[in-house]
């Protein structure tokens, strides 16, 4: 029987894999949270479309880590070590919702391209 740690970071994948799909995304959980399953690193838990995700569950979050809770509209949140790489931090639906974007111009493009070319 998994640990009690193990059984809430599969729920909460198994909860991001079910947001995707209700935002109309392909996603798919690893096989026991090991990407090689999906012929993927074994860190990797999930993935949505072609973005590869790794899910951690923590009992609190530091709140200067939250966007959307501490400026009122703020969809962002850059953050970088001294000498480091930068990270963004977004609400999960709102990366969603740029996903989402992203394949209606994706779209869009192959319609005009295909239209281009039967000219």
């Amino acid at each position: 029987m998994p640990s009690k740690s193990k059984a809430k970071g599969n729920r909460y994948e198994r909860e991001i894999v079910n947001l995707a799909k209700e935002y109309g995304l392909e996603s798919k959980r690893a096989w026991g949270s090991d990407g090689r399953s999906l012929g993927l690193h074994p860190e990797v838990d999930l993935t949505i479309e072609n973005y590869t995700v790794q899910c951690k569950v923590r009992k609190r979050i530091a709140e200067w880590l939250k966007p959307e809770e501490q400026i009122g509209d703020l969809h962002l949140q850059c953050v970088k070590e001294s000498r480091g790489k930068s990270y963004a931090i977004i609400p999960m639906n709102q990366f969603l919702e740029i996903i989402v974007d992203l394949k209606r111009l994706e779209k869009i493009e192959s319609h005009m391209n295909q239209g281009a070319e039967q000219e």
